[in-house]
């Protein structure tokens, strides 16, 4: 997943979100509206969730060091697990809270004109953010359904923001819809709703995240179609004969391990398959560019074993492990 491409979407979203929530903000002081409050909240804790993107985005790029060998690629993805703990606690939980006593407490909404306009306008300001994330997304997507694009992205940054700027939609809409229910009716208590469903939607969208961050986290391989590209590119039909057994793991978004037992020639040289395993490693590099740690084994195929190769102590295809 390009990194422009996520820094981009992730500024325009900081924008929008440091505007909105001083808006929202100052509409709260002045209608003393509680939706109000929770939504300058859930805005300035995504604005701070951007900052944290921004920030793992630029550890991610520093070089590897003997302590850490394989680099600093995955920050990015415990920046974007902090993303969700902060919008867990600091915007869904406020909310719940904030709502829940705006329930038991209601009051009516004064000056109802701050928090109608401030809300019509952090509409307009979210659907330009969110629209940018759209854009950007779909430059990466493909013909992958949304749900499919955010659970397989390999870089956070915009499944993150996507989310962020879908639930910031969504919670303005409710919050529009609490704000008029109050005024129509006379009842602070709908304010209070409001308030409370933001909270729960907030909760739902932080699950998610901490869910996919989580599977980054833990390690994941690569994608059907990058697996396709380099077991072709490593058979060449002459030295190397045969994949026996591949393992793929992402450094980072922008980086793959790819751990390999290759079947060669029984009669080569140990020249002639130190010479093909470079040439595999060209070819890799060449179909599959993000594959910037490669390391293969040779070995000779025997269908016997490669039969027996699901055994949990066995390597597939390979001798015993222990």
């Amino acid at each position: 997943m390009s990194a422009s491409g996520g820094t981009k979407a992730i500024v325009a979203a900081l924008a929008a979100n440091l505007a909105i929530a001083v808006a929202k903000f100052v509409a709260f002081i002045f209608s003393g509206s509680s939706s109000m409050l929770a939504e300058s909240v859930h805005s300035l804790a995504d604005s701070g969730n951007q900052g944290l993107l921004l920030v793992g985005g630029k550890k991610a790029q520093r070089e590897a060091t003997p302590q850490h060998p394989f680099g600093y690629g995955r920050e990015r993805y415990i920046y974007a697990f902090l993303v969700s703990i902060v919008l867990f606690s600091v915007g869904g939980m406020f909310a719940i809270y904030e709502g829940y006593e705006k329930i038991k407490n209601p009051h009516d909404i004064e000056h109802w004109y701050w928090p109608v306009g401030v809300l019509v306008f952090a509409i307009i300001a979210e659907t330009f953010s969110f629209r940018t994330a759209i854009k950007e997304s779909n430059q990466l997507r493909g013909n992958l359904s949304w749900t499919q694009f955010v659970r397989r992205a390999k870089a956070p940054e915009l499944p993150v923001v996507l989310l962020e700027d879908l639930g910031a939609l969504v919670g303005l809409i409710l919050a529009l819809c609490g704000v008029g229910l109050a005024l129509a009716t006379g009842e602070g208590v709908w304010d209070g709703i409001g308030t409370l469903c933001i909270g729960v939607l907030l909760i739902a969208i932080a699950i998610i995240l901490a869910a996919e961050t989580k599977s980054l986290l833990l390690g994941e391989a690569a994608g059907t179609e990058e697996v396709a590209k380099i077991e072709k590119a490593l058979v060449d039909g002459d030295t190397v004969t045969k994949v026996i057994h591949m393992r793929t793991l992402h450094l980072g978004p922008e980086e793959l391990l790819v751990a390999a037992k290759i079947a060669v020639q029984h009669d080569d040289t140990a020249t002639e398959v130190a010479t093909a395993i470079n040439a595999a490693e060209e070819r890799i590099r060449a179909a599959v560019p993000i594959a910037r740690v490669i390391y293969l084994e040779p070995d000779i195929y025997s269908e016997p074993t490669a039969t027996d190769g699901s055994s949990p102590t066995r390597t597939p295809g390979g001798t015993d492990s222990h």
